[in-house]
């Protein structure tokens, strides 16, 4: 399955609830998540634009990866994501072996994750709002799509985005944000 998806800074995250609202999504319960990457022990993920991460929703935990982009007008890549058991004991054991086995952590990305679903034109979208430390506020429109629906999702979040007048997409990840900003932290 591809992950087709399209992020964008917002400034005013009330007029954009009001404005999903009106075309009719639901809002979820809201999710503090914390991401932790890991860097592959032979492979540079930064050099092939892969990741792996653990993700910890509340006390859900699942462990994603994630292939390299596409060069296409949206960030659409594979992804295999997997749940595994609940809680910190089963996280920390994860966590563990992946060091055991040779993969170092990288860095974490904490967010409120304010999720939404919008079901329009046979397509389930997935909307969240995310308030992202140390970055700010994103929203992201994302389809998962096979690989002969991936121009028809694409064209979809597009037309979604324009409805919501959101422009300027941003195809970098919110690791990838968050090392920018300490590498030119470190350049000052």
């Amino acid at each position: 399955m591809l992950e087709v998806e399209q992020k964008f800074a917002i400034a005013d995250k009330d007029a954009l609830f009001e404005q999903l609202e009106q075309l009719g999504a639901t809002r979820g319960t809201s999710l503090d998540q914390q991401d932790f990457y890991f860097m592959h022990p032979v492979r540079n993920f930064a050099e092939t634009d892969e990741a792996l991460r653990i993700r910890c929703n509340g006390s859900d935990n699942r462990i994603t990866y994630k292939g390299p982009k596409r060069a296409t007008v949206s960030k659409v890549r594979k992804e295999i994501e997997l749940a595994f058991e609940s809680g910190q004991p089963a996280f920390a054991q994860l966590s563990e072996m992946l060091e055991l086995l040779g993969f170092r952590p990288l860095r974490s990305v904490k967010k409120l994750r304010i999720p939404f679903t919008y079901l329009h034109d046979q397509h389930a979208f997935e909307i969240t709002v995310d308030e992202v430390e140390g970055l700010g506020i994103f929203a992201e429109i994302e389809l998962l799509a096979e690989e002969s629906e991936l121009q028809e999702a694409e064209s979809a979040i597009i037309q979604l985005a324009e409805a919501l007048a959101l422009s300027d997409p941003i195809r970098i990840s919110y690791l990838g944000m968050l090392i920018q900003n300490e590498n030119q932290s470190d350049t000052n």
